[in-house]
């Protein structure tokens, strides 16, 4: 069974930092085939020692990572994609700087054969508030906001502690269901697009290099219901930000388990049963609660 091909749309208004995070994964895939779709090119500048060739409307990255344009026909674009041998294992959707990224992710649900892995809003931490008041771009901004699972609150480097808390009860209280998340100096973990544990090996905890997260790798020693446990996971009080692996579901099969702030999936999967990675801001992940919901029943 050929599993979903995941799909991660990235949003955020102009400035916050999308040409920098797209650069950054393409630069640093670490063997993932990644295409990247833009509406232009000209909308996304890629880095010119990253390009190998240029085409029409193919850009070929180096370690095999492809930027494609689709103009006004994203549909289009992806089947192409869903064509390549070898396809891409992980599609991103760069949304230009005033569009709804739930508009972008609507076209994913009319396709079979591809998954909503999540949408990522980028917000710049110094002027995002600000630009939500403006009677011009506020309307855009807190609509983009809004549609997030995830929020990557870039230049948080750049203000202080006092600022970073105040701005994330602020977006906690407008967008209540999507995870906030800090990127400080341009850095994140990888982990929070698309990272999961290698195939057919034991995962272990990440090294993300980031003081603001840590890391949980959860082993079911027994079949579970992979659809039920992604919903506990995806739960705001366990602190997950995401999550990422294989488990043996009740019926027998592998399924992959995917959470992206409370989104959360369980499709079927080729890949062997070989446990879970979660991610969540340092001191928030709920270590104790999340092993209980893999714990043998007594």
């Amino acid at each position: 069974m050929t599993a979903p091909l995941p799909v991660t749309v990235i949003g955020g208004y102009l400035g916050a930092g999308k040409t920098t995070l797209v650069n950054r994964l393409l630069r640093d895939a670490d063997g993932l085939r990644l295409a990247v779709l833009v509406n232009e090119f000209g909308a996304l500048p890629i880095d010119e020692d990253l390009i190998v060739q240029k085409g029409d409307s193919v850009i070929a990255i180096a370690g095999g990572c492809i930027c494609c344009a689709f103009g006004d026909n994203l549909i289009g674009a992806l089947n192409d994609l869903a064509t390549l041998d070898p396809a891409p294992e992980h599609i991103l959707i760069e949304a230009s700087g005033v569009a709804i990224p739930s508009s972008l992710a609507a076209n994913i649900s009319l396709l079979s054969g591809f998954r909503l892995s999540g949408i990522v809003v980028l917000a710049d931490a110094e002027t995002v508030r600000g630009m939500a008041q403006d009677p011009y771009l506020g309307d855009t901004i807190l609509r983009q906001l809004r549609d997030a699972d995830l929020v990557l609150l870039t230049k948080s480097d750049l203000v202080d502690a006092v600022q970073v808390h105040d701005l994330t009860t602020w977006m906690q209280d407008m967008c209540g269901h999507a995870r906030i998340a800090p990127a400080q100096n341009g850095q994140f973990p990888k982990a929070l697009l698309f990272d999961a544990p290698p195939r057919g090996t034991d995962p272990q905890p990440q090294p993300h290099g980031d003081p603001n997260f840590e890391s949980l790798v959860l082993q079911p020693t027994r079949p579970v219901d992979a659809a039920a446990l992604a919903q506990s996971l995806a739960q705001p009080d366990n602190g997950v930000v995401r999550a990422k692996g294989f488990v043996t579901d009740l019926s027998g099969q592998t399924y992959a388990v995917q959470i992206v702030g409370t989104r959360w999936d369980a499709t079927p999967a080729g890949a062997d049963a070989n446990g879970i990675v979660c991610i969540g801001l340092a001191g928030m992940l709920q270590h104790h609660r999340l092993a209980q919901l893999i714990r043998e029943p007594a």
